[in-house]
C-alpha cells in the first residue's frame, strides 16, 4: 500500500533502477541455469526462480563484501514495494482476463469448499500460534490482536500466480484437478484479501468511508474499460491487434485504478483481477491484451516475481536456536494446516485421496500478495525486523517445500493424471466437452464454428472449444527454429503467416461469440506440412480436449463439384488420423450456392435435418455418441439410420452384440421418448447400400458417419470401388463424392485408438 507512495516521493531514482536492473538479470540468468538443472529430476521453474533469488541474495553470493557492493544499494530495498505493486497489477488483471468464467460459476461451490477447508484450519492454528509467539518471544510491544489476524491471513493465503504457474509447469493445467486447484486458489486469495481489506477499512470511520470510495472507482473503471473495449473493436475493425497506443491507454486505467486505492491504503490486487475478469472477451481488445501481456510475463514478470521470493530471504536469521524453532513451528503449522483442511474438504466432497494431497500442497503456494501485505503491515504497526522475518521466511520456506512436494507427486502420479476424456464415448452428455477444430483458413470457419455451436448441443450444456489456426510456414522461413521467434511486425504484414485470414477468422468468431455467448479460445501453429500434424497432436494433448476436428483437404465450387485444395492438408489429415491421443473427426463442408450445408445450423431459425448413419463398429459408436449432444440442441432434427443385414445373411459375430447393447441403450434414453427419430434400412449389399445412401441424398443438412472398423460386411461389399480417399473409410468416402449426388455437408468420425493403424 505504501508502493505508489515510495514510487512518488522517491527522490535518489537512478542509482537504485540501476541496482535492480542488476538484480533482475542475475534472477533471470540463474532460474534459467537452475531451471535446466532441476527439470532433469521434475522439479518446476518456480522452485528454479525462487532459489535464484535464494543464490543471489543475502543468504547467497550477496554475502560476499564486492557482490553486496555491486548488488545493493542503500535505499534499493524501498523500492521492492514498488516492483511487487506494477508486477502484481499486471498478474492480476491477466488472472482475470484469462479465468473461465462459466467454469467457475459451475464449480465455485466446490471450489469454495476447498479453499475454506484450509483457511479455517489455519485460522484456528493461526489464531494459536500467534498467541504463544506473542507471549514467549516477545516480538512486539502490543497489537497482538493485529498481529493474530495477520498471521492467520499469511498462514491461510494462496498466490493464484504461484497455482497457475506450477500447474501450467507441469502440464496439469487443463485437468481437472489442476483448474480446481487455481480456481480454489483465486477464491482463497480474494477471501484472504477481503478480510484484509476489511480490516483495514474497519480500523476507522475514515478508512471505511475510503473503502467505499475504492468501490465506487473499481466499479466506475469496469464500466469504462468495457466502454473502451468495444470503442476501439470497433475502431480496429479491418486489423489484427489494437494499436500500442490504445493497449497503453486500457493499461494505465488499470494502473492508474491500482494507484488510488494504494493511496487509500488498501489492497489493489482484487481491483485487478475484477477489471480483468469483467473486461469484454469477445473482440480484438482482449485478444490483443493477451497477446501482448502473455509472453512478458511468463518470461520476465513471474521469474522475476518468484525470484525476488528468495531474493528477499536472510539465512542470517537461523544463526539462534529459538528462530529456528519458532520458523520450524509456523511453517508446520502453515503446511500441515493447509493440508489438514484441504483434506478434510476433499474427503466431504468425496475426491480421491491423492488429487486431495495433490491440491492440498499445491494451495500452500505463498506469493507477491502476502509480501506486499507483509511489508505494508509491518509499517503500519511499527513490527520489529524479528517478527517480519519470521513472516518472510515462512512465506518462502512454505513455497519451496510446497513447490518440491508437488513435483515429487507428479513424478508418480504423471500417469494416473493422465487425461481420461479421449474419446466422446466415454463422457456424459451432461460433462464438459472439449475440442479443436482446425482451420486452415477464413473458407473452414463456418463449418469449424457451426460443429462447435451443434456439439453444445443444449444451451446449459458446458463446452471448452479451442480454433486453431493452420499456417504453412513458406520456405523462405524454414531455417527459423521457432515460429515465436519471428518479431511481432513481421508476423502482422506478412502474408504468409496467415495474412487477411487471420483478421476473418477473428471477426467470425467474435460475431459467432455475441450470438451464441461461446467463448472459444484461439491458437495459432505455423509450421510446414511435414511437422503440422505434430503441433496438432500436442495440443490435443496439452489442453486434454476429446477430439480434433480437421477440414477435409477437398472444397466445394459453386457448381456442387468437389475440388482438391493442398496435398498437404490432406497429408496432415492422415498422419493425425494414425497419431492423434483423442477421437478424430473430418468435415466435408458443403455450403455454397445456397446449398444446405452444416454451417447453415449455427444460423438458421428453424430445425435442420441431421442424420446419423450407423453400421456398426467402434468408430460408429463413437459417432453416435455425438449425436447424443446433437440430439439437445434446439435446431437440430437429429435421425439416426441403421443398415443392417437381412436376417438371412446375420451371422451373431462378437461385435455384432457390442453394436446391440450400445444402440438399445441410445434407443432407451433418445428415441423412445421422442426427441430423436429411428429408421432402419435392410439390406444385403453394397449396391443397395449406394442406393439408400443415393436416396437421402438432399434430405439432410449434415450426415455423421463412423470411419470404419466394422470388419467384413455385406453392406459394404464393393464400395470400396468408389474409394477415393481412405481417411474417411469406406462410407464417408462415398458420402464425400461428387458423382453420389449427396448435398449435405458429411462428418467421418474415428474413435480414439490405442495403437497406430
Amino acid at each position: 500500500m505504501d508502493a505508489t507512495q515510495s514510487l512518488i516521493c522517491q527522490q535518489d531514482l537512478i542509482n537504485p533502477l540501476t541496482t535492480m536492473g542488476i538484480q533482475m538479470s542475475g534472477i533471470l540468468v540463474l532460474s534459467h541455469l537452475f531451471h535446466l538443472l532441476l527439470k532433469a529430476v521434475g522439479n518446476s521453474g518456480p522452485v528454479a526462480q525462487i532459489l535464484a533469488g535464494l543464490a543471489i541474495g543475502p543468504t547467497g553470493l550477496s554475502r560476499i563484501t564486492k557482490v553486496q557492493d555491486l548488488i545493493y544499494e542503500r535505499s534499493t530495498a524501498d523500492y521492492y514495494p514498488v516492483v511487487d505493486f506494477f508486477f502484481s497489477i499486471l498478474l492480476m488483471f491477466q488472472i482475470g482476463l484469462e479465468t473461465d468464467i462459466s467454469y467457475a460459476i459451475r464449480n465455485l461451490r466446490t471450489a469454495t469448499t476447498v479453499a475454506y477447508g484450509g483457511i479455517l484450519v489455519c485460522m484456528v492454528l493461526g489464531g494459536t500460534v500467534s498467541f504463544f509467539i506473542y507471549k514467549h518471544f516477545d516480538f512486539i510491544g502490543d497489537g497482538y490482536a493485529a498481529y493474530g489476524i495477520f498471521v492467520i491471513i499469511i498462514l491461510a493465503n494462496t498466490a493464484p500466480p504461484a497455482v497457475i504457474r506450477l500447474t501450467a509447469e507441469l502440464k496439469i493445467a487443463t485437468s481437472e484437478v489442476g483448474r480446481l486447484a487455481v480456481l480454489s486458489s483465486l477464491v482463497n486469495d480474494m477471501s484472504c484479501l477481503l478480510l484484509y481489506t476489511l480490516v483495514m477499512a474497519f480500523n476507522s470511520w475514515k478508512s471505511f468511508g475510503r473503502g467505499i470510495l475504492c468501490l465506487i472507482v473499481t466499479v466506475g473503471l469496469i464500466f469504462a474499460n468495457k466502454y473502451l473495449a468495444f470503442w476501439f473493436n470497433r475502431r480496429n475493425r479491418d486489423h489484427k491487434y489494437l494499436k500500442n497506443t490504445e493497449v497503453f491507454i486500457i493499461l494505465s486505467i488499470v494502473i492508474a485504478g491500482a494507484m488510488i486505492i494504494e493511496l487509500m491504503s488498501f489492497n489493489s490486487s482484487i481491483n485487478c483481477f475484477l477489471l480483468g475478469v469483467m473486461f469484454p472477451r469477445e473482440g480484438k481488445s482482449a485478444r490483443t491484451l493477451l497477446f501482448k501481456l502473455t509472453y512478458a510475463i511468463n518470461n520476465f514478470v513471474l521469474p522475476i516475481y518468484f525470484g525476488y521470493i528468495g531474493f528477499q530471504f536472510n539465512g542470517d536469521y537461523f544463526k539462534s536456536t529459538e528462530n529456528i524453532i519458532t520458523a520450524v513451528i509456523l511453517t508446520g503449522l502453515s503446511v500441515g494446516g493447509k493440508l489438514s483442511g484441504t483434506l478434510v474438504a476433499c474427503q466431504y466432497l468425496k475426491f480421491p485421496m491423492n488429487d486431495a494431497i495433490l491440491i492440498g500442497f499445491l494451495l500452500n503456494l505463498k506469493g507477491h500478495v502476502d509480501l506486499v501485505m507483509l511489508t505494508g503491515v509491518t509499517n503500519v504497526l511499527s513490527w520489529t525486523m524479528r517478527a517480519h522475518d519470521l513472516l518472510l521466511i515462512t512465506i518462502v520456506t512454505n513455497t519451496v517445500l510446497a513447490g518440491v512436494a508437488v513435483s515429487f507427486i507428479m513424478r508418480r502420479e504423471e500417469k494416473r493424471l493422465a487425461y481420461e476424456h479421449r474419446a466422446i464415448e466415454r463422457l456424459s452428455p451432461d460433462n464438459e466437452l472439449r475440442i479443436i477444430t482446425c482451420v486452415y483458413g477464413s473458407r473452414h470457419v463456418a463449418a469449424a464454428l457451426g460443429i462447435i455451436s451443434a456439439f453444445r448441443g443444449s444451451p446449459a450444456a458446458p463446452i471448452s472449444p479451442y480454433l486453431m489456426h493452420l499456417i504453412e510456414l513458406p520456405e523462405k522461413n524454414k531455417n527459423k527454429a521457432l515460429y515465436h521467434e519471428l518479431e511481432d511486425d513481421e508476423l502482422g504484414n506478412d502474408e504468409d503467416y496467415g495474412g487477411n485470414d487471420v483478421v476473418e477468422i477473428n471477426d467470425a468468431v467474435d460475431a459467432f461469440t455475441v450470438d451464441t455467448k461461446i467463448l472459444i479460445h484461439q491458437v495459432k501453429a505455423v509450421s510446414s506440412f511435414g511437422n503440422m500434424y505434430e503441433d496438432v497432436c500436442d495440443g490435443a494433448e496439452d489442453l486434454r480436449v476429446s477430439m480434433v476436428i480437421l477440414p477435409f483437404h477437398k472444397h466445394q465450387r459453386i457448381d456442387g463439384k468437389m475440388e482438391a485444395g493442398k496435398e498437404g492438408i490432406r497429408t496432415t489429415n492422415q498422419r493425425v488420423l494414425r497419431h492423434a491421443p483423442c477421437s478424430v473427426g473430418i468435415i466435408v463442408n458443403r455450403g455454397p450456392a445456397g446449398i444446405p450445408g452444416f454451417s447453415q445450423i449455427i444460423s438458421s431459425e428453424t430445425s435442420q435435418p441431421v442424420a446419423t448413419l450407423f453400421f456398426g463398429g467402434a468408430d460408429d459408436q463413437e459417432a453416435l455418441a455425438c449425436s447424443k449432444r446433437l440430439a439437445a440442441h434446439p435446431c437440430i432434427n437429429l435421425t439416426v439410420i441403421r443398415f443392417t443385414v437381412l436376417p438371412t445373411q446375420m451371422n451373431g459375430s462378437t461385435p455384432q452384440t457390442v453394436d446391440e447393447i450400445y444402440l438399445t441403450d441410445f434407443y432407451n434414453r433418445y428415441i423412445r421418448s421422442g426427441q430423436v427419430r429411428y429408421e432402419e434400412k435392410c439390406v444385403s449389399s453394397g449396391r443397395e447400400t449406394l442406393a439408400a445412401l443415393k436416396d437421402m441424398g438432399d434430405k439432410f443438412a449434415l450426415f455423421i458417419v463412423g470411419r470404419g472398423r466394422r470388419g467384413q460386411s455385406p453392406i459394404t461389399t464393393g464400395l470400396s470401388d468408389w474409394e477415393e480417399c481412405p481417411e474417411l473409410g469406406i462410407v464417408g468416402d462415398v458420402l464425400a463424392s461428387s458423382e453420389v449426388g449427396i448435398t449435405g455437408s458429411v462428418l467421418i468420425i474415428q474413435q480414439y485408438r490405442n495403437q497406430n493403424i
